[in-house]
């Protein structure tokens, strides 16, 4: 982990993806002012445009400055998409994940509670990141990855995982119809969801999402442990903003990419 001041841009590493180029950027460092300060890189938050695009600038520089940013229009999907160039802002697909192997191109998912996901096969020269919300995490946005990754000449049981900042189960309460969304898939997800307040429960995404991983057969994943919503100084948070009747949030970066 690289931590300072404010102006200093935080970076969160996995030690299972080891020299590949990658990072969970927090809200530390950047240019946005008020409820967005920090470094913001959310282009659909209400957010000055030139201070986004100089986050996002600065956020790629900290991870693969010889690199293009590429980022996708997350829907809260199961979609993946193949990336073998860059693209442009304008023409950003509609998908959840993306994956390549393609060197000098860094891979952006964002987020502000729902649970980054970063994958590497280092042998192959084949990565990936994903953007699991829960909509996204129950319909397979992960295996979708994997099985992307795999087309592109990936070995499931080489690729490492490590599933960045989130909410945490203790600040995550969803209520009845939600957690029987998820018993209903499968019994065995009620060990996902801790008693709450009458009608209500709370939640652990990041397990739900380690968990699945793990079913689909990866047998390296790391959860960072990081809770967005409890740390308003390190991390936006979504439902932080939510509760505290805001009118904006902000959003963190997750970045991983290939040397050229």
């Amino acid at each position: 982990m690289v931590s300072g001041p404010k102006d200093i841009i935080e970076v969160l590493g996995s030690k299972l993806l080891g020299n590949i180029p990658h990072g969970f950027l927090g809200r530390r460092g950047g240019v946005s002012v008020g409820i967005h300060a920090g470094l913001n890189v959310g282009l659909g938050s209400d957010d000055d445009r030139a201070a986004v695009l100089e986050n996002r600038r600065r956020a790629a520089e900290a991870i693969l400055s010889s690199a293009e940013l590429v980022t996708v229009h997350q829907i809260h999907s199961p979609d993946v998409v193949t990336v073998t160039e860059a693209v442009s802002l304008d023409a950003r697909p509609q998908a959840d994940a993306m994956v390549t192997d393609r060197p000098g191109l860094l891979l952006g998912i964002l987020t502000a509670d729902c649970v980054p996901v970063l994958f590497a096969d280092h042998e192959a020269g084949i990565i990936g990141a994903a953007h699991a919300g829960w909509k996204g995490a129950i319909s397979g946005i992960t295996d979708n990855t994997l099985v992307a990754m795999e087309a592109l000449g990936a070995d499931r049981s080489r690729i490492a995982c490590a599933i960045g900042p989130c909410i945490a189960q203790k600040s995550y309460e969803v209520d009845d119809g939600f957690y029987r969304r998820f018993v209903e898939q499968a019994d065995e997800h009620e060990r996902f969801f801790g008693s709450g307040k009458p009608g209500h429960w709370q939640f652990d995404i990041e397990g739900y999402v380690a968990a699945r991983l793990a079913v689909a057969g990866i047998t390296k994943v790391e959860c960072l442990g990081e809770d967005t919503y409890s740390q308003p100084d390190r991390f936006f948070s979504y439902r932080r903003s939510c509760h505290r009747d805001e009118p904006g949030y902000g959003r963190e970066i997750s970045l991983i990419g290939l040397a050229t």
